[in-house]
């Protein structure tokens, strides 16, 4: 791996050693592979995947400490950003892949086993689904989404994974004020409170983020989620 990556893992606060080194080179190389054939990232240079994809992940120690983290779910995991490099450098927390494409599922398990890594499924399913089963909701320390979905509908994705206690962590491009501003009402009725927001360039980039952190205060009502297609047609 390039000591470039190590600089840029660094200045997140992030060390890793050289096993971890080889999965993350070992996972840049599956997914340049499986692009080939499937849309999974329009992003296939090996420092950009690096950065924009790998290093972005791992932002989230800048909100959370991770240590104190169990159990974590990915919800529309996609190529598995943010979860896969998170399993890889905090490979004691359980982790839940979610997506509701079943090629990428397929994909998601590739890397985990040729990765060896352990205590991490991809599921195929709907967050709007899975989120009614028991062994599912509520049943999370973290729930982390990179997903493109507007906050209101994420946050009906989402906080009703987390356990009382726990948080959901929204990686939002740009600043994001207008989105979190409006997504205020769905925090609320879903048992969170938004405590949290960190914006920062990714560093060598022009690519604004913004981390938004919110911690899951009370129970969600059992009605939400809403049936699938809602949350989105119709943010709370």
């Amino acid at each position: 791996m390039a000591d470039k990556f190590d600089v840029e893992l660094e200045n997140t606060g992030i060390c890793i050693n050289s096993s971890q080194k080889q999965q993350f080179d070992k996972y840049y190389r599956l997914l340049v592979e499986w692009n080939k054939v499937m849309n999974l990232t329009g992003i296939t240079d090996y420092d950009e995947v690096n950065l924009k994809h790998f290093t972005d992940s791992l932002t989230i120690v800048k909100v959370i400490h991770m240590n104190g983290v169990k159990s974590l779910i990915d919800v529309g995991t996609g190529a598995g950003f943010p979860g896969l490099p998170l399993k890889i450098v905090f490979p004691e927390i359980k982790i839940v892949l979610l997506d509701s494409l079943n090629k990428r599922i397929r994909f998601l398990n590739t890397v985990i086993d040729e990765l060896g890594l352990q205590g991490i499924y991809a599921v195929h399913g709907r967050a709007e689904e899975l989120a009614k089963k028991r062994e599912y909701r509520e049943n999370f320390d973290l729930c982390v989404s990179r997903a493109v979905a507007n906050l209101s509908t994420l946050c009906e994705y989402c906080l009703p994974f987390v356990k009382t206690g726990g948080s959901f962590i929204s990686y939002k491009s740009g600043s994001a004020d207008e989105e979190i501003e409006n997504a205020k009402k769905a925090v609320d009725i879903l048992g969170g409170k938004i405590v949290k927001t960190e914006k920062f360039v990714l560093p060598g980039t022009d690519m604004g983020r913004t981390l938004v952190k919110i911690d899951k205060i009370g129970k969600t009502p059992g009605k939400y989620p809403r049936k699938a297609g809602t949350p989105g047609k119709e943010p709370l």
